[in-house]
């Protein structure tokens, strides 16, 4: 048997709340401000994660950063004055040693050991070439492992590590720092991945994924014991943002990063701030969204860290993470070069427009975002009292197969206001799944105790929808009573689908070279680790552009957006190098491969004619290399002339 359970807060956190003084809701859960999701009530504390509400990973990750980016607003004039610098020893000279290789596999838990013998891939390890410590550790990544790794690679004197665990992505950046703090190269580090591509993959296979195991430290041994130390230079950073898309989640990133010192550009394509909000009537709470934007407006039109471009569109961006370079086109004007160190994507999406349903043929079959300013103007005549919703309009279907949901917390929402305002009206939900996720499920209990009517349909059966004159007569199989129903509707309310702006899309992420999902909306770098971070460096993501979601969650996101580009913003400089791609300009026939092939646009046609590879924006993944005809391009370890000096003296 198992037993899905659902969340409640933790039982010392009703001490902690009672000391801080922070409000909470009758469960237990922090009380937010209204669209702000990481606010309380009291300036300076911040909530996130399920101590809010029960959320799934992504959002607790979105919200901490979040959090995040508001304290760092309220830091931004202390930033770096409690900062001390990491002190490592000198580099150990290792040209001319031969290979002594160090090899540590990881139990992780039972991530691991629980499918893999990994005492038998320690042993095995110490027979192959090279190795000349190998060991197994119960978590690798503690820091008492660290420590031991730091110690081990000192007393037997290596020159290379090789850790068999987890996965790189998350991973290498800490081993690669305990070998700084030993005295190596971080480049002097190779990592086995024998938990996702061996003990997860192979569960029931335990001999067999043992044999991989070794297999995949026997090749990171291989590689290892040709490693190289590279080094990295200095360059400084642009400590400038910029941000396409003047909508609420646009506007609040450039907020934030303005209100933490940074300038930033804010470009927009329409000839007014808002986006979306500008659409919206209200909150599914209730919340008055005119006087909320109309409050981020003034805010962001009165900072003087933020130059507003209206009407304007990035034709092209050159460089890298922390020097960019954007030539933006204003209507109007002159192009003009916008220099930034990191870039936020928030340019929105749009409500899907029926062709079903009688939509655009009878007035009285609108969306419910109508339906809702509807009702709070008033503007739904005394007399009319039937209102049939239908959901999953323009979603879950061929085109768009995904759910947008915001949907169903939007009609019922929609169906309590009316219900409220007209307590003997009839409201009929016409659904496939409601799906009013976390504490919105309090509404779906409200709107049934009120009265409002659920019925099920099929997707094979969708309800049919005719003109009765009058009324709009809906006919539709109930799934529980397997009877076809049929109603008389006043006004017929779609609940439609957010879908992507595809044009806007895929002109951004072309001229930027950024990834789009299946369904046309920009891909994030990974969907629980780096939910905000596009997989290029230097560029982040917010709102409806990343997928359907509701206003208080594109503004946290935003906010997310802008702590995480402060990262980049707030360092004077940043260290490139490594790996980089080298021209044979001698034999280059400037045929503008590399060109058409680079994600990242590096290689250029100089001003003498020739191609051209800026060290300090390339990095180093070989595209130009592998697609180079005439093989002119290759890709080498990033030296300064006094790392050649000492190779050419160790080879004298």
């Amino acid at each position: 048997m198992i037993l899905s359970v659902g969340f409640t807060p933790h039982p010392e956190s009703v001490a902690l709340v009672k000391r801080l003084g922070i409000e909470v809701d009758r469960f237990g859960f922090c009380q937010s401000r209204p669209m702000d999701m990481v606010g309380t009530n009291r300036d300076g504390i911040f909530s996130c994660g399920v101590f809010q509400a029960p959320k799934d990973i992504p959002d607790s990750v979105v919200q901490a950063s979040s959090a995040a980016a508001g304290a760092m607003a309220l830091l931004a004039d202390v930033r770096g004055t409690e900062v001390s610098e990491m002190e490592y020893p000198p580099e150990r000279e290792i040209l001319g040693e031969e290979p002594r290789i160090g090899v540590f596999v990881c139990h992780c838990g039972i991530n691991i050991a629980g499918v893999v013998d990994v005492e038998s891939v320690a042993e095995y390890a110490l027979t192959l070439p090279n190795v000349a410590y190998a060991d197994h550790l119960l978590f690798s990544c503690s820091s008492d492992s660290q420590v031991l790794i730091e110690e081990k690679i000192k007393e037997h004197n290596l020159n290379r590590v090789v850790v068999a665990s987890c996965s790189p992505r998350t991973h290498e950046p800490l081993f690669q720092d305990t070998l700084r703090k030993a005295g190596l190269n971080k480049y002097l580090f190779e990592m086995a991945n024998i938990r996702d591509q061996c003990s997860w993959v192979h569960q029931k296979e335990q001999a067999v994924a043992t044999e991989k195991a070794k297999d995949l430290v026997r090749m990171s041994v291989a590689r290892a014991a040709l490693l190289e130390p590279l080094y990295q230079f200095p360059f400084d950073v642009v400590q400038k943002g910029l941000v396409i898309g003047g909508g609420a989640a646009g506007m609040t990133a450039a907020l934030n990063l303005a209100d933490q010192g940074f300038e930033v550009t804010l470009v927009e394509k329409e000839g007014e701030l808002g986006g979306n909000a500008r659409k919206l009537a209200a909150g599914p709470r209730g919340e008055n969204v005119a006087t909320l934007l109309g409050d981020l407006t003034g805010q962001v039109e009165a900072h003087p860290n933020i130059r507003i471009l209206l009407k304007a569109q990035v034709m092209e961006t050159t460089g890298h993470v922390g020097e960019f370079t954007s030539r933006v086109k204003v209507e109007g004007q002159e192009e003009m070069a916008v220099a930034h160190g990191a870039t936020i994507i928030a340019i929105g999406a749009q409500e899907y427009q029926p062709t079903e349903y009688l939509f655009g043929q009878n007035p009285k079959v609108v969306t419910q975002r109508d339906f809702q300013r509807m009702i709070l103007d008033g503007a739904v005549a005394a007399q009319d009292k039937d209102v049939v919703m239908i959901q999953c309009v323009g979603s879950r279907n061929a085109e768009h197969p995904y759910c947008s949901r915001i949907c169903c917390v939007q009609a019922v929402s929609n169906a309590i206001a009316f219900k409220k305002a007209r307590p003997e009206a009839n409201v009929t939900i016409l659904y496939r799944d409601v799906r009013t996720f976390g504490l919105y499920e309090l509404m779906y209990k409200e709107a049934r105790e009120l009265g409002v009517q659920f019925v099920r349909y099929a997707p094979e059966a969708p309800p049919a929808v005719t003109d009765g004159g009058g009324k709009i007569r809906v006919a539709v199989l109930d799934q529980n009573l397997r009877e076809t129903l049929e109603f008389r509707a006043d006004y017929l309310v779609l609940s439609v689908a957010v879908v992507p702006d595809t044009e806007s899309n895929r002109e951004i992420a072309s001229t930027l070279k950024l990834p789009l999902d299946q369904d046309g909306f920009f891909l994030e770098a990974h969907i629980k680790l780096r939910p905000i971070d596009f997989a290029n460096a230097g560029y982040f993501l917010a709102g409806l552009a990343h997928a359907p979601k509701f206003l208080d969650e594109s503004i946290a996101q935003a906010k997310g957006a802008a702590s995480r580009a402060a990262g980049i913003l707030s360092k004077a400089q940043m260290m490139v190098g490594g790996e980089v791609a080298v021209v044979d300009r001698e034999n280059c026939v400037v045929c503008l491969t590399c060109v058409r092939t680079c994600p990242f646009g590096v290689p250029k046609v100089g001003a003498d004619g020739f191609i051209m590879i800026e060290p300090a924006e390339c990095r180093g993944c070989g595209n130009c290399a592998s697609a180079c005809p005439r093989k002119v391009i290759r890709v080498q370890h990033a030296r300064d002339e006094q790392i050649v000096a000492k190779e050419m003296a160790i080879c004298a």
